[in-house]
């Protein structure tokens, strides 16, 4: 019996490790709590594009959104804090991730705690295999 490679062990944990060097809690999955700084990594809205299927491969292209959060306590803190964030996650991305478009910032309410937001899109292949 072959067993299927895994998205979340070859795509999602990937990216979370390489995040793990950004000065932030990161999050492979939504998480119930958020400590932030944070990097939370979900699924995009389209979430997987089928690019090959067959029998012995399925090749999908894997649409993330990675939302970079920050403590919201003043504005201009939060803003330089929430940047400096995207921009170590920027220079964290492993080879074979795309980043496209950074939202613009927006104030989010978690429990009792208010965040600056910001989602980065990001891309890569995948080839489901059995192994």
């Amino acid at each position: 019996m072959t067993t299927p490679t895994s998205i979340k062990v070859q795509v999602r944990d990937v990216l979370a490790a390489a995040l793990s060097g950004v000065a932030a809690s990161v999050y492979p999955a939504v998480p119930e709590a958020v400590i932030p700084p944070a990097c939370i990594i979900v699924p995009d809205a389209v979430w997987m594009e089928s690019t090959l299927i067959g029998k012995a491969i399925v090749k999908v292209k894997l649409n993330f959104i990675i939302t970079a959060a920050v403590a919201y306590n003043s504005n201009s803190g939060a803003l330089d804090g929430l940047e400096k964030l995207i921009i170590g996650i920027l220079g964290a991305m492993p080879s074979g991730y795309v980043v496209g478009d950074v939202s613009a910032p927006s104030v989010t309410a978690v429990g009792s705690s208010n965040l600056l937001v910001a989602n980065l899109s990001v891309s890569t292949y995948y080839n489901q295999e059995n192994i």
